[in-house]
């Protein structure tokens, strides 16, 4: 049986605890989001971590839930720009200074994974693309890459350097010559598109990914279950 532990792991760049749910004893870590304003409890609410709990318990990996600042950032209706995107580079910040680091010594490793639903996946790839000497796996399951429709009439710069479809048409490929990336979705998916586009940006760099389209599934939880397992699989 997967050990299970909820840490409220506090954070001096924040000034909070961040709640972080851990399964599993040993194995690759993998960083894990929620999708838009979910829990950090919401990819074991909804099956995702069940749907992977064979390769936990066998050690092959062991999965990190963080909990987000959506609703103190881009799902705050009523925050101005401005506000936003200082709260997410903060949490950028501390993922960067903070959580990432506490987790390689953890887990005695160089990189970490980055796996996500939804916005979920923005935040993955926004990690992967934003830090990649720390990241050895980017798995995006039905992913976004631009939050500037939540961050309307800024020029702020901050903003360009949070959305992957834009800072990555101008990065050298060979910074990800290292890391195992695949964009997931299907024929079905709202975010179809957006996963076509960032995958046409990473071929114009040379750097390889596996884009993968199912067939007949929207864009829910159902889909994302049958993935994860096939990507762990594969990668770990």
């Amino acid at each position: 049986m997967a050990k299970i532990e909820h840490i409220p792991y506090y954070s001096n760049t924040l000034g909070r605890n961040i709640n972080v749910e851990v399964t599993g004893h040993w194995g690759h870590p993998i960083v894990m989001f929620p999708s838009s304003g979910g829990q950090y409890t919401q990819n074991t609410d909804f099956g995702l971590t069940g749907a992977v709990m064979q390769f936990v318990e066998a050690g092959r990996i062991k999965l990190y839930n963080v909990e987000t600042l959506d609703m103190l950032s881009f799902y705050h209706n009523h925050m101005i720009t401005e506000e936003k995107i200082h709260n997410y580079e903060l949490y950028m910040q501390f993922l960067r200074n903070e959580m990432i680091p506490y987790i390689q010594g953890e887990c005695n490793t160089h990189r970490v994974a980055v796996a996500g639903v939804s916005f979920g996946g923005f935040h993955a790839a926004n990690t992967a693309f934003r830090f990649p000497d720390l990241v050895s796996h980017l798995i995006a399951m039905s992913g976004a890459f631009n939050i500037r429709g939540m961050a309307q009439l800024s020029d702020d710069m901050r903003i360009y350097y949070n959305c992957p479809d834009e800072f990555m048409q101008h990065e050298e490929g060979w910074k990800y010559d290292h890391m195992q990336i695949v964009l997931g979705t299907s024929d079905w998916d709202i975010c179809r598109d957006k996963n076509l586009h960032m995958s046409g940006i990473l071929n114009a760099k040379g750097i390889d990914h596996w884009y993968d389209e199912k067939k007949w599934t929207p864009h829910d939880w159902p889909l994302w279950k049958m993935m994860f397992p096939e990507y762990i699989d594969r990668f770990f």
